[in-house]
């Protein structure tokens, strides 16, 4: 999946990413940067990530750089 960082508060690790095929929300999480390269996302930021689905919300995980072949 591909989309752009509309909201990421770096205190809290938490935000919201605009998907790029539907344009849907989907959510950051504390934790959804561990293990990727980056420590840091900006407003506007475009991403590569997996989606994780928990209690009927979708979360990114896995948030890499780079293009997924689209």
């Amino acid at each position: 999946m591909q989309g752009v960082v509309k909201i990421y508060d770096p205190n809290t690790g938490s935000g919201v990413v605009v998907l790029d095929h539907d344009r849907s929300e989907v959510y950051l999480r504390a934790g959804s940067l561990a293990g990727s390269v980056f420590r840091l996302l900006r407003q506007g930021q475009r991403i590569i990530f997996d989606l994780e689905e928990s209690d009927g919300l979708r979360f990114v995980h896995s948030v890499r750089m780079g293009s997924d072949g689209r």
